[in-house]
């Protein structure tokens, strides 16, 4: 999708892609180097979604890892802009009795995935920013547009963020986390895609709801800017 965006907005930027399930940065360093050590002009590092997988809302390797993969692919292109994905608080954390912040609010798990990755940020000069995901389904949430709890039937017409598994994206979770993401990236207005946007078009998603979608995008990082983050 955010190939798609670029290339609608006469940006055309080639796209490539590092992924593998339920790894943290410590595994992308240690054992992907010799694959993403190379010149990049742009860099989205996601980590793993509960910041360390062995102790649930613990920051520290989070923090050590986004460094030395910033400063790793500084080293091979000074003007890389390395940016962390803040992500998006998992339901399955929240309202399963197993999750690590069950009992608390929908927000809680993002409000933390989002300081560590303030953390980072304050705790490395390679990296150039935070984008806010996360902030960007609160602000859905908070707003009426997608529902809260996908575990109990949503009144109305709110969208479900996330896919069947209560932890990863819908196509609607995904779509708006790209459009957040294009518009950190490129600087880019994301309203200016358009209701009429050819990927939204490809997805199903109706006009309306895109028009909505990239509206909410747009608040959540004209909120950053005015916060001075």
């Amino acid at each position: 999708m955010f190939k798609t965006f670029t290339d609608e907005a006469g940006l055309y930027f080639d796209v490539s892609l590092e992924t593998r399930g339920s790894s943290d940065f410590e595994f992308h360093y240690s054992e992907k180097r010799a694959l993403i050590d190379r010149p990049w002009d742009h860099v989205i590092l996601q980590g793993y979604s509960t910041l360390d997988s062995k102790a649930p809302g613990d920051p520290a390797l989070f923090v050590e890892y986004a460094a030395k993969l910033a400063a790793m692919l500084r080293a091979k292109n000074p003007r890389v802009e390395v940016r962390l994905d803040a992500t998006w608080s998992r339901a399955d954390q929240t309202y399963v009795p197993t999750g690590h912040w069950f009992g608390r609010s929908i927000a809680a798990m993002e409000t933390d995935v989002r300081a560590a990755c303030d953390q980072a940020l304050a705790a490395s000069a390679n990296i150039r920013a935070v984008v806010p995901v996360g902030q960007a389904w609160n602000r859905a949430i908070e707003s009426g547009v997608a529902a809260a709890n996908p575990y109990v039937e949503s009144r109305g017409d709110a969208v479900n963020l996330w896919a069947a598994d209560h932890y990863h994206a819908s196509t609607f979770g995904y779509y708006l986390e790209t459009l957040v993401i294009f518009g950190s990236v490129t600087g880019r207005d994301p309203r200016s895609l358009g209701g009429k946007e050819s990927a939204a078009a490809e997805l199903g998603i109706p006009s309306a709801l895109v028009e909505v979608l990239e509206r909410l995008a747009f608040e959540t990082l004209d909120a950053e800017t005015h916060s001075g983050k």
